[in-house]
């Protein structure tokens, strides 16, 4: 079973180091009280061995501060007798003190079994209290038994709270484990798409460029008319690649849905886009119940953002739809243009788009993070469509 002790790493694990120095430090001193009380106390009303055993009982309490106990060995409920067993003589002690010798060593059983042992463990202690008053009826027996049960009960109800901020942390540690291995893997996918998306983009425009630049230098040394008017076009082509690469850069932002929720997010893309490239961009479909959980949302509003950077680098299109919308328990998005299409013409679903690697790759990987379905229709020359649903 997880205990508190098990945790020493955290501020919780160092309070109970703390406590458990403490309640050592209680020990001894009852132990002291014990064998003084024993030595002091009259022949005819105490056993020979009594001093001696608490003598031993001093002498482990005062170990149990520079080593390890029984409970930290692995011996609890050996730890528990022990002090259970002490309790017992305590309890058969006759002496002038003996009531608040008593009442002091049983809370300090009970707030070690609170501490270092199971709510059940602390029944049986306050059952073994109060069954030895009931049978063996010591002269004290009328003082000691309201405070050894109502004291017990206290002492049961804390160990069961005790018990359950256990295993609210340890759910709640294990779930910060889930959460930073998602975050871990959500981490890595990203790099993955950004890779991808780079390879895809700016780095083959730069390649070709470095290629044209090769052939310009040739050039320069058998026609220098047809470099100069080259080096004009690669000027224009260098300029086009800057405006790209912002548009680039800005679609690695990440995207954060704003207070009014997932509709106006999109909405807001829509117009900032429509704003930029210049093409012509309808939004419908605007549903105020179509909610999704907040990760989902991002991972929908980015799948929106890219989908519309791919019209604006590839398209050549004139007029786009955004349409969105909530049916059967799932959120719909539809991005179709008018612009130049895929290569390749038809309508092909997420699997199929997979096993034929055809597609805008980051989009349908996102689509199978989200355990979503995805349609791509193509017609070259006439336009093409992407279509996602994801449940809800």
């Amino acid at each position: 079973m997880t205990t508190l002790s098990k945790l020493p790493a955290s501020p919780m694990g160092v309070k109970f180091r703390q406590w458990r120095f403490w309640l050592a430090i209680w020990r001894v001193m009852l132990a002291a009280l014990c064998l003084l009380a024993s030595l002091s106390a009259d022949p005819n009303q105490i056993s020979k061995i009594a001093p001696w055993l608490w003598g031993l009982y001093l002498i482990y309490a005062v170990g149990s501060i520079f080593f390890k106990t029984l409970e930290q060995i692995g011996f609890r409920q050996l730890g528990l007798l022990v002090d259970v067993v002490f309790l017992i003589l305590c309890f058969n002690m006759q002496t002038e003190h003996s009531v608040g010798l008593t009442s002091l060593f049983y809370l300090y059983v009970l707030m070690a079994a609170a501490l270092e042992h199971t709510s059940r463990e602390v029944v049986v202690v306050v059952a073994i209290a109060c069954g030895f008053l009931l049978l063996l009826k010591p002269a004290n027996n009328v003082v000691l038994s309201p405070a050894i049960l109502l004291s017990g009960t206290a002492v049961i109800i804390v160990s069961m709270q005790k018990k359950l901020l256990q295993d609210r942390f340890k759910a709640a540690t294990l779930q910060a484990q889930m959460s930073r291995g998602e975050a871990v893997h959500a981490r890595e996918a990203e790099r993955q798409r950004i890779a991808a998306d780079f390879h895809d983009g700016p780095l083959q425009s730069f390649v070709g460029i470095q290629m044209r630049l090769e052939v310009v230098r040739k050039m320069l040394e058998r026609d220098p008319r047809m470099a100069t008017e080259e080096l004009k076009q690669l000027q224009e082509l260098t300029k086009s690649q800057s405006a790209e690469l912002r548009s680039w850069v800005r679609s690695m932002r990440p995207v954060e849905i704003d207070g009014a929720g997932l509709a106006p997010s999109i909405r807001k893309l829509v117009e900032s886009f429509e704003k930029e490239s210049g093409i012509s961009t309808t939004m419908l479909g605007v549903t105020a119940d179509a909610a999704p959980d907040p990760q989902t949302a991002r991972e929908i509003l980015q799948i929106v953002r890219e989908a519309l950077h791919n019209v604006q680098k590839h398209s050549k299109a004139s007029r786009v739809t955004v349409a969105i919308g909530k049916q059967d328990g799932f959120f719909e998005l539809s991005v179709a243009d008018d612009g130049t299409g895929f290569p390749f013409a038809g309508t092909y679903s997420l699997e199929e788009l997979e096993l034929l690697r055809l597609g805008p790759v980051s989009i349908r990987r996102r689509v199978r993070g989200l355990n979503g379905e995805m349609l791509l229709e193509s017609q070259p020359g006439k336009g093409s469509g992407v279509r996602v649903r994801v449940p809800l």
